[in-house]
């Protein structure tokens, strides 16, 4: 989505210039409200980034007999706050991506410390374009207590309830929590408004009792502003657009990214990704990324070059939204096809 400032209605400041623990325009809890029910908790509060969220919620979570249980797969905003637990001394552990067997392997290893535990995933792994087992994580917990925290900056706006072939992201658009059909106390949901919705601002999704908690203890609502009014207006037009238009907006986003998979299939590519609109490139170590990437940006296509973990190679992703064009993907799929050609032509006369 876009929201450009005559889309929106007027303000009369940009913010109150108090912080947020003193005072929130009224448009934020509506905001709030609206977002709590789209994502499936009883309560939500605002923060201007999830770095702001992520900072506060770890701080809070961290008592001394708490341990951290990371999914590998997390996004690094998340890590950063993570990071604040490990200085005070905090066990963080870190299990493979999607791996509830391994979680569930160390909550019983670890079994003897009595720790409470915080586990920590993203809700969507973008990479593969699956929602992560949330279910099975919280049921690694029942018997050890602790709370799940989840990232879900990729699923809000994208899935929702319902799913099925012909709609495989669901309806509604509330994320992860109404992908699975949950609704546990033991959840804190993080979003970033950012990805489907447009809006630099991040929603903390809980329990009446847990955001309560979290607004009495947060140290950036003391030291920060408030999301902007511009935010706000933002925010609830990207809720009303959603509302009217969201199942049509992801059905045409379900065309561009199958088009996109379709199209590289015909020139021998494939694509990590399923459904979801960030589409990774699957291809064969002879494929130097690097280069691609950059052959790319000289043909007016921006892709995302991804940093190479644990000994693998660079990856090289493509977003896609609602819009681009027929057209669009058709470019990007044909400079991928003559970039290759290009290095293959040109690899094969150095050979010589």
């Amino acid at each position: 989505m876009q929201h450009g400032s005559a889309a929106l209605p007027p303000w009369s400041q940009l913010t109150t210039g108090k912080p947020a623990a003193l005072t929130e325009p009224m448009l934020a809890h509506d905001v709030a409200a609206a977002l709590a029910h789209l994502i499936g908790c009883q309560r939500a509060v605002l923060a201007p980034s999830t770095l702001h969220a992520f900072v506060d919620l770890f701080g809070m979570l961290g008592h001394a007999d708490s341990a951290v249980y990371v999914d590998a797969g997390i996004y690094p905003i998340a890590r950063w706050g993570i990071e604040r637990l490990a200085a005070r001394g905090i066990p963080v552990r870190v299990f493979p991506r999607h791996a509830a067997d391994a979680l569930r392997g160390l909550l019983q290893r670890h079994a003897a410390t009595r720790s409470r535990p915080v586990v920590v995933t993203d809700g969507v792994c973008s990479a593969r374009g699956r929602p992560a087992p949330i279910t099975d994580y919280l049921a690694a917990l029942d018997h050890y207590g602790g709370c799940l925290v989840m990232d879900d900056t990729q699923g809000l706006g994208i899935f929702g309830q319902a799913q099925t072939p012909w709609m495989p992201y669901g309806q509604g658009g509330g994320g992860t929590l109404r992908w699975h059909g949950l609704r546990d106390a033991r959840v804190w949901a993080v979003s970033s408004l950012a990805k489907a919705f447009g809006v630099p601002m991040a929603v903390l999704a809980a329990s009446q009792r847990q955001v309560e908690t979290f607004e009495q203890r947060s140290q950036t609502r003391v030291h920060c502003s408030p999301p902007s009014a511009a935010t706000l207006q933002a925010a609830a037009r990207a809720i009303a657009i959603n509302q009217r238009h969201g199942e049509a907006l992801r059905q045409r986003l379900l065309t561009r990214v199958q088009r996109f998979r379709a199209r590289l299939a015909d020139i021998g590519f494939a694509a990590d990704g399923g459904v979801f609109p960030v589409q990774t490139l699957v291809s064969p170590p002879s494929h130097d990324m690097v280069a691609l990437h950059h052959r790319l940006l000289r043909c007016g296509i921006h892709s995302v070059l991804q940093q190479p973990r644990n000994g693998n190679l660079p990856r090289l992703s493509f977003v896609l939204n609602v819009n681009h064009r027929d057209a669009d993907i058709d470019a990007a799929v044909d400079a991928v096809a003559h970039a290759t050609r290009h290095a293959r032509h040109f690899g094969h006369h150095q050979g010589r």
